[in-house]
């Protein structure tokens, strides 16, 4: 029986992913650097340190990667200050696991200024009892980590606790860590890797309420 949600949030919960790639590109280029295939890919779901990991696999050790991964930031964070579309889905969800007095938490890799603006642009803050930014936690995923946090805010067991996610590091995050993990797509189709993770794989947040309201999750 779920006893506790934690939601990622790039993806996930705002359509956000799509804004992150736009701005690989030019935040590059000002360092001299072209855009490399599945980098944005493999940096997604990662918190900032993680993600200047992966720039430098594949730019090398000596590229700026602090220098290009803030300049990354510093774009996205303009274009955060408009609210951002929800994805579908997540409004119904939030208010029947409110209505069930199921406790709720946001993990995200991204900064908490970052978290809570995109969450006050729809005020949506008074649905989580915890809200956990990546920033706050040593490891990012692909380790769980930050969802291991998000549980012991809740006050919840990770068998009995599920987590959201549409990332592949996310995904690896959640089934590390022992959790109810469900994966709804969002850039990436799940792979054969996240078939043998995830408890189940939903195509929207409406078919996870579905699920839950049926007592399949």
């Amino acid at each position: 029986m779920i006893q506790g949600v934690i939601f990622d949030m790039d993806g996930l919960m705002f359509d956000t992913e799509r804004i992150w790639d736009i701005y690989w590109e030019p935040a590059l280029a000002k360092y001299g650097l072209h855009y490399k295939e599945s980098l944005a890919e493999s940096a997604r779901g990662t918190a900032k340190v993680g993600t200047a990991q992966v720039v430098r696999r594949f730019y090398g050790e000596d590229c700026d990667a602090e220098g290009i991964v803030d300049e990354l930031y510093r774009l996205a964070y303009e274009a955060f200050k408009k609210p951002v579309p929800k994805m579908k889905g997540l409004d119904a969800l939030l208010e029947w696991l409110d209505g069930q007095h199921i406790p709720m938490a946001v993990a995200s890799s991204s900064p908490m200024p970052v978290i809570m603006g995109h969450l006050n642009n729809w005020d949506m803050a008074h649905y989580f009892k915890a809200i956990v930014s990546g920033e706050q936690i040593a490891r990012s995923k692909p380790e769980p980590d930050i969802f291991l946090h998000a549980a012991e805010k809740l006050g919840t067991a990770p068998a009995h606790t599920l987590v959201l996610e549409d990332s592949y590091n996310g995904v690896r995050a959640g089934a590390a860590g022992g959790f109810v993990t469900v994966m709804v797509p969002d850039l990436n189709p799940a792979t054969g890797e996240m078939r043998r993770l995830y408890t189940c794989e939903c195509p929207s947040l409406c078919e996870v309420l579905e699920k839950l309201q049926a007592g399949e999750l």
